[in-house]
């Protein structure tokens, strides 16, 4: 038997609600996150026709990449679409997940799908995040350093980009005296005491900062241990808004022009004017990732592919870099791929099926 909470654990161990955007509501939207799942069905957006084929397959798990829920709703009357399909939803049991810009943020996420599909190389985030990240400085007896240094690396600790179990460790003199009330791990209540201690550093996501305390507290000799937490400036170079990466070869504007229509099964694809140059450097953001320009400019792309531009920026950057608007829902249709990827490597077993709703609302002539 499946447990929701099971499949949620393992959507937020590739992409944490901790990297959504500030006005996002990705996570849980409807149902009890205990309650047994028979099956889920995926998509993009949820729609009552999504939540009828979810009925009509008996599953009772929607995994969407965009929320239904974004602000709170003051009434449940079934007045709008929203309401409509949370009354539908609980009526049927059917459980409403959501990762929308925690996934775009993620490793592997939606621009770096957009990126495998054109068969980008070298393909790196185009706009890392700040913030996610502190420094964790803790002072250990040292013959327990190992001892507290693996169960710190256990809980989540010491990654650096492509390396894991990354710290720093430095030896020294660390002092003490005990209270009448202490369990001293080593000297005597009411005198100093000298320990042999070492200095160390390791890197954490914030969002794992209670995990690696609580772990830091458990292995950790003294009743007390002592220990910073100190918050980095760093941005987090894996994690972060949109992509960039090469074509394995130049091509002519409007050759990667045809290849974005055929790739993403577009009727149009929106661009500014040509100017008859070579495309080598080019980057991605899936959905309305208008705000990136300036972005893919100072990264030296030649073309920046989104969901949506806003009319005016073609006049701001026509002349700087080649844009490339292919459809909000187009530029992410492949996160029911991503959805489906991430169930079936934890359970191989579990019926899961990418909607065969189209749920995109625009259409064209």
């Amino acid at each position: 038997m499946v447990i929701l909470n099971d499949i949620i654990e393992t959507i937020e161990s590739v992409a944490p609600v901790a990297w959504q955007e500030s006005y996002d509501n990705a996570g849980l939207q409807v149902g009890n996150r205990f309650q047994p799942v028979s099956g889920a069905v995926v998509c993009l957006d949820v729609t009552e026709g999504v939540v009828d084929e979810a009925i009509a397959l008996g599953y009772n798990l929607i995994v969407s990449h965009h929320p239904l829920l974004f602000k709170g709703l003051k009434s449940i009357t079934g007045r709008s679409y929203v309401e409509r399909i949370v009354i539908k939803a609980i009526q049927h049991n059917i459980a409403i997940y959501a990762a929308h810009t925690n996934l775009d943020n993620a490793p592997g996420g939606v621009s770096f799908r957009m990126a495998r599909k054109l068969g980008l190389t070298e393909v790196r985030v185009l706009d890392p995040m700040p913030g996610l990240l502190m420094k964790l400085v803790t002072y250990v007896p040292v013959s327990h350093v190992e001892a507290v240094r693996t169960a710190l690396f256990e809980a989540g600790a010491g990654h650096i980009g492509n390396y894991d179990q990354c710290s720093f460790g430095q030896e020294g003199e660390g002092t003490y005296r005990p209270g009448v009330q202490a369990h001293p791990y080593c000297g005597t209540i009411g005198e100093q005491h000298r320990e042999s201690e070492t200095r160390l550093e390791v890197i954490v996501p914030v969002y794992m900062q209670g995990a690696v305390e609580t772990a830091l507290k458990r292995s950790h000799p003294y009743e007390e241990p002592a220990f910073d937490w100190i918050p980095l400036a760093n941005r987090w170079e894996q994690v972060g808004a949109g992509v960039v990466g090469n074509l394995p070869e130049p091509a002519d504007e409007l050759l990667v022009l045809e290849k974005l229509k055929d790739t993403f099964a577009v009727g149009c694809v929106k661009h500014s004017p040509l100017h008859g140059r070579k495309i080598s450097r080019v980057a991605l953001c899936g959905g309305a990732g208008a705000s990136l320009m300036s972005r893919a400019v100072a990264v030296g792309a030649d073309m920046f592919v989104t969901g949506e531009i806003r009319y005016h920026d073609y006049f701001e950057y026509e002349s700087r870099i080649l844009l490339a608007e292919i459809g909000h829902y187009e530029s992410e249709q492949y996160t029911k791929e991503i959805f489906c990827e991430i169930i079936q490597k934890n359970f191989p077993t579990f019926a899961i099926r990418s909607t065969q709703v189209d749920t995109n609302p625009i259409n064209y002539l």
